[in-house]
């Protein structure tokens, strides 16, 4: 590699040979080895490591069954299939531009059908963001509203990106914790037996405090934040004039007739609030990559100008295959024919099945109220397995992960 720099740095200083060219090539040879020791940005420092990419590749090389990503295995609806297939198949026009903040069809139907919702006339060109996935959202919003040194709440269990995205922004993170309340013994815990220490929660605001970040139906938990719960975070957001971005991506995944409730929604919310949602989990097709953000217009005029200045544009055809999803949707809400209340009630059974089956083998479900996501206690398998390979004070919970891979072909998280 120093061969490779020296004949670079020779090439770029020959003009100047003859004018201390001895000293020019010392420099650049220096410039050229020190900026290989520094390429990578100091935003990145410590958040270079994903565990999902260390699993992802340990499942393909082991041919797992992967129960540890938030996508279904099975088929999108009929009618989510065949929209994706007229917009690839029909207007040429579609593989073209559309307007960079959202296909026009998309964001006037998304500000349609949310607003009711939110109890809001939404502008779909100001209220309304399409991004890639709910994740461009969150990364989104992040980089236009988290300045160097602002302190962003997050509610753990967390989402593993909030961190890092809190991170890269400059900002630094301030971890609260759910805390579970004990079952009665021999009982099973419910996801919603978490709860927030509402004098714990207090002492995380400061005057540093820009954003709260609220993830219900929360990931990995299976937590819906009751209104009493939501109530809380709202008057504390508005007391210290903090931002809320709700990440509420498994909103229409809630069981047990339990009801999700956008902070949005509730008073003085919606002035405060970032409200982000996913086409891949409301319609079953997370490879499709369309997610959205929506907020007042003093708010998204930030998001915004970090769009236009990155993504600028989000897949045209993705976003007209949605459009037609939530307008076929719009028409059934709240029937039995419904998707959005078809998915839960399948979802639901799935949720069962699977808490028989962790308890057939001796592990703990704790019970979830919504979401994709299931946690178990393995404390009773540790005590009959206490080592397990893995690397020097590597967490027991990531061996065991490891060791289901490995040995039995199955792919969870930790």
């Amino acid at each position: 590699m120093l061969k490779s720099a020296a004949a670079i740095s020779v090439h770029l200083v020959w003009p100047l040979w003859g004018r201390k060219a001895g000293a020019s090539l010392t420099r650049c040879l220096h410039q050229t080895l020190t900026m290989a020791k520094q390429l990578q940005a100091r935003r990145l420092n410590g958040i270079d490591h994903n565990p999902w990419v260390e699993f992802v590749r340990l499942s393909k090389e082991y041919d797992v069954v992967n129960l540890g990503q938030g996508f279904p295995d099975f088929s999108p609806p009929d009618f989510a299939v065949q929209a994706f297939q007229q917009a690839t198949s029909g207007d040429f026009m579609l593989n073209q531009y559309t307007m960079a903040f959202g296909y026009p069809p998309l964001t006037k139907i998304l500000a349609s059908f949310f607003g009711k919702l939110l109890g809001q006339e939404l502008d779909p060109l100001k209220n309304v963001l399409v991004t890639v996935g709910a994740y461009g959202a969150l990364f989104t919003a992040f980089q236009a509203l988290v300045d160097e040194g602002d302190e962003v709440i997050i509610i753990e269990p967390a989402f593993d990106c909030y961190e890092p995205m809190t991170l890269m922004a400059g900002g630094r993170p301030v971890f609260v914790s759910l805390r579970p309340c004990p079952a009665p013994k021999g009982q099973l815990e419910y996801s919603n037996d978490w709860q927030l220490d509402p004098t714990e929660l207090a002492s995380k605001f400061t005057p540093r405090t820009k954003a709260l970040v609220l993830n219900t139906p929360n990931n990995p938990l299976g937590k819906v934040f009751s209104k009493m719960e939501l109530e809380l975070v709202a008057d504390l957001c508005q007391q210290h004039d903090v931002l809320c971005i709700s990440d509420e991506v498994y909103q229409w995944l809630v069981y047990d007739g339990h009801q999700h409730i956008s902070i949005a929604s509730l008073p003085g919310m919606w002035e405060r609030t970032l409200t982000i949602g996913s086409a891949g989990k409301s319609f079953s097709a997370t490879g499709w990559k369309v997610g959205w953000v929506m907020g007042p217009d003093n708010i998204m005029k930030h998001l915004r100008t970090v769009h236009q200045n990155s993504v600028f544009h989000c897949p045209t055809q993705g976003q007209a295959a949605v459009a037609q999803c939530f307008e076929r949707e719009q028409q059934h809400f709240g029937q039995p024919s419904s998707y959005f209340l078809q998915l839960p009630k399948a979802m639901q059974l799935n949720r069962d099945h699977m808490i028989r089956s962790l308890q057939s083998v001796g592990l703990k479900p704790l019970i979830p109220q919504g979401s994709y996501f299931l946690i178990a206690d393995i404390s009773d398998f540790k005590r009959k397995m206490p080592d397990l390979p893995g690397v020097e004070d590597e967490p027991y919970d990531r061996c065991f992960a490891k060791w289901m891979i490995k040995n039995k072909q199955v792919e969870g998280t930790h």
